[in-house]
């Protein structure tokens, strides 16, 4: 399983309890898991990230089952990506070779729309995937060659991520602006949160809600 599996990924708990939610670091090739990356990987990953996200769906009520357990990768990665930011904004990253490491992720999700989108609409090779991953990002040669492997068999999955983030920050943005002194940055998360995984333009109209009844 460490030889296939991605880098690291979380799998949420059991709805009743008995297998806690947990955490993977996928150490099979250490020369290919960069420290760097560690810190950020944890906050996705972990809290605030799908951790602390998917446990608040699962107890959510009244609500389809499909919506606590599914998901909408745009609103679960783009919180996830979110969620490498939002310690950096808090001060929380101890030092700033882990920033890099979350910089350097964001750029990997930032080149995952161009070369999805050169492949599946402008026709690129695998070769000219690869070669655009590795003239633009630091990672690994194995790295890039795994991406452009799931960017053919997964059209558009992967872009999935920086496309989340720039919505919930735009989101963010926009009740800024509209709520001025009284916007709460706790009180956007918990709009955001709140009614488990939606489509993001779902999310957009629970957030003009959000605005208007302030």
């Amino acid at each position: 399983r460490e030889k296939s599996a991605g880098t690291a990924f979380y799998q949420p708990p059991a709805p009743d309890g008995s297998r806690p939610g947990i955490y993977y670091a996928n150490l099979y090739d250490t020369a290919n898991m960069p420290k760097y990356k560690l810190e950020a990987l944890a906050y996705h990953e972990g809290v605030p990230g799908h951790h602390m996200q998917l446990a608040l769906a699962q107890q959510l009520e009244g609500i389809p089952k499909f919506r606590k357990f599914g998901g909408y990768t745009a609103y679960i990665e783009g919180w996830g990506l979110y969620c490498e930011l939002l310690p950096k904004e808090m001060g929380l990253y101890t030092n700033p070779y882990s920033d890099f490491g979350r910089l350097s992720m964001e750029l990997w999700r930032a080149c995952r729309l161009v070369v999805d989108t050169g492949i599946h609409h402008k026709k690129w090779t695998r070769e000219q995937g690869i070669s655009y991953y590795q003239n633009n990002t630091p990672d690994t040669e194995r790295d890039c060659i795994r991406m452009v492997e799931r960017h053919i068999v997964m059209a558009s999955q992967a872009t999935a991520y920086k496309i989340g983030m720039l919505k919930i920050l735009e989101l963010r943005a926009r009740a800024k602006e509209a709520l001025g002194e009284r916007f709460d940055i706790r009180e956007f998360h918990d709009v955001v949160l709140r009614g488990g995984p939606v489509p993001l333009a779902v999310l957009d109209k629970m957030i003009d809600e959000y605005i208007a009844e302030h």
